[in-house]
């Protein structure tokens, strides 16, 4: 998969790139500082956070906005319809597999968790997961498209931004690929036109190998959509992609399971209500995830919190009467001794529901989660 510069300008040889014509463009994620917790974190303990820090809550519904005329940002960023309806398939393409994540286009920025502009300045890019949510400004892209959405290219380019929200990072950096590299040709590859990259992006998005827990599976996938196209002669070994690297194109095998063993699918029955002042088991296997629903029967301030030795994300989401569902509070305890808590105003007569991942399966059976 190919995706993402930092070109000022959309050159003829850009253009004849995005439609895969010419020298790629390639998919630019923004640079990132890694967590570091606490040396006095458990080794085992601190791999699971890690590699879970970016996953999504199992039945979060993820809001999304393409930015428009009339929006307060940069006109450049405003997308054409047919870019839009790209963008959409894309989305429609990703829930297609049945997986414990929603998606909902919503009317207004301020609404929306992705925010995704089209400038073809800027190449194509996203944040990874749970990181979108560090981008709170409404004028603030989490997403950006730099060319053409309509070709076979720009599909899969929009599949693959769309992937880096859900969690998954760049295949080609699994540790478990055994890719080395001709580290200066890649260097003199990205740093030249169309990409003109800078060496901080070179190592994030190729030469960075991600931690062996973070990758989405055990071994290597090349048909990945998160694969980029290499040119001859940036990979020594494996000797059979030195002549080149071009992934099958769409969604394969192993990004569809890997998505779907990530976000498994709840069904309704699934959903546990909470009771005021009732504490619940949470009975939860390193990174499951659990269904809570909440009616309160008045309108006040109130706690959710975890109870016990455990690293969870616990997530609050207000179900609308249509079912879409707006997360409104998160409380992230992972790597610490505190518990997860979040206290909000809840009124009478709306329904929230309340989700729970676990990081780390330490003392899982004595974990409860408790509304007071």
């Amino acid at each position: 998969m190919a995706a993402a510069p930092r070109k000022r300008s959309r050159t003829p040889a850009a253009t004849a790139a995005a439609a895969g014509t010419g020298p790629r463009r390639y998919c630019a994620q923004p640079v990132q500082i890694p967590r570091q917790l606490d040396p006095s974190v458990p080794a085992g303990r601190a791999s699971a956070i890690i590699a879970a820090s970016k996953k999504w809550v199992v039945g979060t519904e993820l809001s999304y906005y393409c930015y428009k005329k009339g929006d307060a940002v940069p006109s450049a960023w405003f997308g054409s319809n047919t870019d839009v309806a790209e963008v959409d398939t894309a989305f429609q393409g990703w829930a297609a597999l049945g997986i414990g994540l929603s998606f909902r286009k919503v009317a207004q920025p301020g609404d929306a968790m992705v925010r995704i502009g089209f400038d073809p300045s800027d190449g194509s890019w996203s944040y990874v997961g749970r990181d979108v949510l560090n981008v709170k400004d409404p004028s603030q892209r989490t997403m950006n498209f730099g060319w053409a959405l309509n070709t076979p290219y720009g599909r899969d380019t929009a599949l693959h931004e769309i992937g880096h929200s859900l969690g998954l990072e760049h295949e080609h950096q699994n540790p478990n690929a055994g890719i080395t590299w001709n580290t200066q040709a890649v260097l003199d590859y990205f740093s030249g036109p169309p990409n003109n990259w800078q060496q901080s992006q070179i190592d994030w998005n190729i030469l960075r190998k991600i931690p062996v827990a973070e990758v989405k599976g055990t071994n290597w996938d090349p048909d990945s959509v998160m694969e980029y196209q290499f040119e001859a002669g940036l990979i020594q070994a494996p000797p059979n992609y030195q002549a080149g690297l071009m992934p099958k194109g769409g969604l394969s095998a192993a990004d569809k399971s890997w998505v779907q063993e990530s976000y498994p699918g709840i069904k309704p029955p699934q959903v546990s209500q909470l009771k005021v002042g009732l504490s619940q088991l949470l009975k939860l296997k390193q990174g499951e995830t659990r269904l809570f629903e909440f009616a309160p029967t008045r309108t006040r301030s109130y706690n959710i919190g975890t109870f016990g030795v455990s690293d969870t994300v616990l997530v609050l989401f207000e179900v609308a009467a249509d079912g879409s569902r707006t997360q409104v509070a998160e409380s992230d305890d992972s790597g610490s001794d505190l518990n997860a808590k979040v206290t909000l105003r809840l009124q009478k007569g709306r329904r929230y529901q309340v989700g729970v991942r676990l990081y780390y399966a330490d003392a899982a059976a004595e974990t409860s989660i408790q509304v007071w």
